[in-house]
């Protein structure tokens, strides 16, 4: 039997919930191509909706349920989340069609006692959903922050000690907002222009990005990967602030270049592009899974000079030492500057994992730096806004390795705000400010 829109939303949330799968894949493993577009764009909308929208959903579950939540089965926790997503957030839906497949879900799913308290909490929320009470933000920021804009409260009280109060807010709203998708025009195969036009005579609404230089930005993208262009290799998905790395790297033709953590590939099919085809890059992952994906994006998009290798990049390559014009070290991290993409991040990062991370990222960056030629460019990048992964990280390494020095990169970047920034030789970008994923990008030289 043929699953209806709110089933099949009932049971991704209910996959990233329990199962703490990723709500990208998870979406694309339960939407079927014979699943039309309006069906489609709801079912993206509310599993996004709600997993960003959580803790603020539960706050008002604890509310008006009688049952503790941590009390409730998994299953009909996830009915009351989805369907209090419609009634608080989702205009559109009539309050009494949320409650009532909601009902119809809980029949399905639950038992006789459910159906009932799924019907009596969602309806009193309808009745009462403009009279929900928060923590008093004067008296419990942290707490009010974490339940207004759904955010743990270890997130919250690490950015409010980084960047205070109203930044954070604004963060936190940033986070939970829909952002564009971004594409990145192959320049090895089309410009920028003839691309915009052929999305533009397929309905497609473009216009171009304002910090990368390859960047255009669709906002009605459902299905863009199924278009010809995408599959013949005239463009990559990636965020713009994703595309600055390579920019800022700005390999040339004929350059040896190693990317030590390069799956999916992004950033290696970039430089190639940059380096016009011509020189070496070596493309390295630890994950053999990965490589496939480095060796997709790179046969589609045409590119013919990525030595793909599966490599650890906590070992050294004594072949390579000292013989590389440019590496980049994209490194791994807590990915806390992609939430507005992948909301789920917020509820499978710990604050533990930071400490972690950090060690690892300084062990990588370390290593990598010994691969490079006397004048040779080493960009360091994170898609997080965490400075223990940041520019802590990088004033330590520049502390211990007296033979690097960042770099002044103003004449890389177009936007104004960014060349002053770029002087220093690292930029921060943030969803907030910039309207792009949170993102950490420093060159560096060998001296």
């Amino acid at each position: 039997m043929k699953r209806s829109p709110r089933e099949i939303v009932l049971n991704i949330l209910n996959e990233i919930n329990e199962k703490e799968a990723y709500s990208n894949i998870s979406i694309s493993r339960n939407i079927s191509n014979d699943i039309n577009y309006l069906d489609e764009a709801f079912i993206r909308e509310t599993v996004y909706g709600t997993i960003e929208n959580k803790l603020y959903i539960d706050w008002i579950i604890n509310k008006y349920s009688k049952v503790k939540n941590n009390k409730i089965a998994p299953i009909i926790k996830d009915i009351l989340r989805l369907g209090i997503y419609q009634i608080v957030f989702m205009d559109r839906i009539p309050d009494s069609a949320a409650v009532n497949e909601s009902v119809k879900l809980a029949k399905k799913y639950g038992h006789k006692g459910s159906i009932g308290f799924v019907n009596a909490i969602l309806r009193n929320i309808s009745k009462n959903k403009n009279n929900i009470i928060l923590p008093e933000k004067d008296i419990e920021p942290i707490e009010y922050i974490s339940v207004k804009y759904s955010h743990p409260q270890w997130m919250v009280k690490k950015w409010l000690e980084d960047y205070g109060m109203d930044f954070t807010e604004s963060l936190c709203i940033a986070n939970n907002e829909r952002p564009m998708l971004n594409i990145r025009v192959n320049t090895l195969k089309i410009s920028n222009k003839e691309l915009m036009d052929k999305l533009i005579n397929k309905g497609f609404n473009v216009s171009e990005g304002k910090y990368a230089k390859d960047c255009i930005i669709i906002d009605n993208p459902i299905r863009i990967t199924e278009t010809e262009e995408f599959k013949s290799g005239l463009f990559q998905i990636q965020d713009e602030s994703s595309m600055l790395v390579a920019q800022i790297l700005s390999p040339k033709p004929g350059d040896l270049v190693l990317d030590v953590c390069s799956a999916p590939g992004g950033k290696t099919t970039h430089m190639a592009q940059i380096m016009e085809n011509k020189g070496l890059i070596i493309s390295r992952d630890v994950h053999e899974h990965k490589l496939g994906l480095i060796k997709e994006n790179v046969e589609r998009l045409d590119i013919r000079i990525a030595q793909i290798e599966k490599f650890d990049a906590l070992q050294i390559d004594e072949s390579l030492i000292g013989k590389v014009d440019c590496c980049l070290v994209d490194a791994p991290c807590s990915g806390l500057g992609l939430i507005r993409r992948k909301p789920d991040i917020k509820w499978h990062k710990y604050e533990v994992d930071l400490s972690q991370i950090s060690k690892l990222q300084y062990d990588i960056l370390t290593n990598s730096s010994k691969y490079l030629k006397k004048g040779g460019t080493l960009v360091y990048s994170t898609c997080t806004i965490q400075r223990e992964e940041n520019i802590y990280l990088i004033e330590k390494f520049l502390e211990n390795n007296k033979g690097f020095k960042l770099s002044n990169f103003e004449n890389l970047v177009n936007d104004e705000v960014l060349k002053k920034e770029a002087q220093k030789g690292y930029i921060e970008l943030y969803p907030n400010v910039h309207k792009t994923d949170g993102f950490f990008i420093s060159r560096m030289i060998k001296i």
